[in-house]
């Protein structure tokens, strides 16, 4: 994906537009503070650069549907600059909800700089994103500004929502599998779905076409997300850049896990006698890959990629920017990190 030349165009600019929003805070007083939101976007620090700042999948995909509708990706900066700093700004407060150390192989902000700061980092991400976006009304109609506006705010609304399930599912003991996808849908599909959407909106698309690509956003993100959920347990940390115990320490209600409940077996049983120690995690993980769930998550994943591809297909994306939309599918669905 990264080696594609439509891509290594887009991420310079997609970099530098970041920087520049974030340099607002570049002041004597705020130096520090600006400090924190370079470490936490992977361009300062031990360890910063390319593997620190993850892969610009969201800013990407605004740009590169955009494209494939008939736009110019580079009117749309604005707006795929605003998702990124809002995932980011998600990523900040979900770390210290998770109690999560480690993001991509660093400390994260809450365990470098204190709970405190690190909500604030959030929150400016989440300041600094709303700014940006009212930019698109230099290169757009005000109700198409507006119209952008509503759906990211309504996408903000539903990663919330994500995230209170996420957190309250870890309480219950009577959870199912059917209750997963409401979860993720916040969490990550929404706004994978709102980058589609978005980049089809500013692209020129009719109607049709935008909902066709909001699906794919959609599906993208549940295979994105039962691909991470796989990672978090059979995934390696030298790759993925965190903890692969985590999850079942803090007892998540992955899909795998959720699998392994539905099963009753040997996993089951360790689950309900609650907590789980750092030491029973890696046979925990073998015993949930002998009950199924390994397979599973994966087939799970599969079955989202393709009606990922089917939305795409249906929007019939053109160009260069419509050939990596494509790519981007596959590449995600086998990543490792």
């Amino acid at each position: 994906m990264g080696s594609n030349p439509l891509i290594l165009n887009m991420l310079p600019i997609i970099e530098a537009k970041l920087q520049q929003i974030v340099s607002r805070l570049d002041e004597p007083r705020t130096h520090i503070f600006h400090e924190m939101l370079t470490y936490h976007l992977g361009w300062s620090g031990n360890g910063s650069g390319p593997d620190a700042t993850g892969k610009r999948i969201r800013p990407l995909l605004v740009l590169l549907t955009c494209a494939a509708s008939g736009g110019i990706w580079q009117d749309a900066l604005s707006a795929a600059a605003c998702l990124e700093l809002i995932h980011n700004f998600s990523l900040a407060h979900d770390d210290i909800q998770d109690g999560s150390e480690l993001r991509r192989g660093r400390l994260t902000l809450w365990k470098r700089w204190g709970m405190a700061q690190a909500i604030n980092v959030g929150d400016a991400l989440f300041i600094l994103a709303q700014l940006t976006l009212l930019e698109l009304k230099n290169n757009f109609p005000p109700q198409i500004t507006m119209e952008a506006g509503t759906l990211i705010n309504n996408a903000c609304l539903e990663l919330s929502t994500g995230q209170f399930l996420d957190l309250a599912y870890e309480d219950r003991t009577d959870m199912t599998i059917d209750d997963y996808l409401p979860m993720v849908s916040g969490k990550t599909a929404a706004l994978l779905s709102a980058c589609t959407q978005i980049g089809a909106i500013l692209g020129g698309a009719d109607s049709l076409k935008q909902e066709n690509y909001r699906s794919f956003g959609h599906f993208l993100g549940l295979a994105f997300q039962m691909q991470d959920d796989y990672l978090g347990i059979w995934g390696e940390m030298e790759l993925t850049g965190k903890s692969i115990e985590s999850d079942l320490v803090a007892g998540k209600k992955t899909l795998p896990v959720l699998f392994g409940l539905s099963k009753g077996g040997k996993f089951a049983r360790r689950w309900a006698e609650r907590p789980i120690s750092y030491a029973e995690v890696g046979d925990l993980s073998e015993q949930l890959a002998k009950e199924g769930a390994k397979l599973y998550t994966q087939h799970a994943a599969d079955q989202m990629t393709e009606l990922a591809l089917q939305s795409l297909h249906r929007a019939a994306p053109h160009g260069e920017a419509g050939l990596v939309l494509y790519d981007m599918v596959n590449i995600l669905n086998n990543r490792h990190t």
